[in-house]
């Protein structure tokens, strides 16, 4: 009886402890000093086993909340990057991102609200992994010690061959069929901070 409990007690752990370790991400644009990477899957796992204990958000800009959609299961809206609409990136074919100035006092004052702090799980998640490694980078660097990026973001990765070629389908969170809404919660969204975009 003891040794079937045991064994039962071993494979569970076996079960649950890799379910939050993606590997390591081979794009250096993707890695983070903390080193903690989630697959969208895994990120979904995690916010449904640890609920209010876990800060789940998406650093995107609203814009592409509302246009491209959110996970169901986001706790806040905090973009790291806002559209300076009075500049064009020529290379990207679109409006210049510069840094949010508000996103560190916008993400200090959210963790306070919800009684977390610097010590507790936070999962960042943008459009494929890049820009929540930068963001990750950056809280790193001023305490937080616990912050995980989804490593294929919400659109997944471009494809790089066939007729797909350049469209975001290879991974993340959408095409990985995890519930996702083009409806905005206004609770969710931080519109507190003064002109997110300009």
């Amino acid at each position: 009886m003891f040794k079937f409990t045991y064994n039962l007690i071993i494979i569970s752990s076996l079960c649950i402890l890799p379910a939050y370790a993606a590997d390591k991400p081979t794009s250096l644009k993707k890695q983070t000093i903390a080193g903690n990477y989630l697959s969208a899957e895994e990120a979904y796992y995690l916010k449904q086993q640890q609920g209010k204990d876990l800060l789940f958000v998406d650093i995107r800009t609203p814009s592409e909340l509302v246009f491209v959609g959110t996970p169901e299961n986001l706790d806040i809206n905090i973009p790291f990057l806002t559209l300076d609409y009075k500049h064009w990136d020529t290379k990207k074919s679109s409006f210049k991102k510069v840094p949010n100035k508000h996103f560190l006092s916008a993400f200090n004052a959210v963790l306070n609200s919800k009684n977390l702090t610097k010590d507790s799980s936070i999962v960042l998640l943008c459009r494929s992994g890049k820009r929540s490694a930068k963001a990750a980078n950056l809280l790193s660097s001023t305490g937080y010690s616990k912050i995980y990026t989804v490593v294929d973001g919400f659109e997944g990765d471009k494809v790089k061959f066939g007729k797909n070629m350049g469209k975001r389908g290879v991974n993340g969170w959408k095409n990985a069929g995890l519930p996702w809404t083009y409806k905005l919660d206004r609770n969710r969204m931080n519109i507190n901070q003064a002109s997110i975009e300009k």
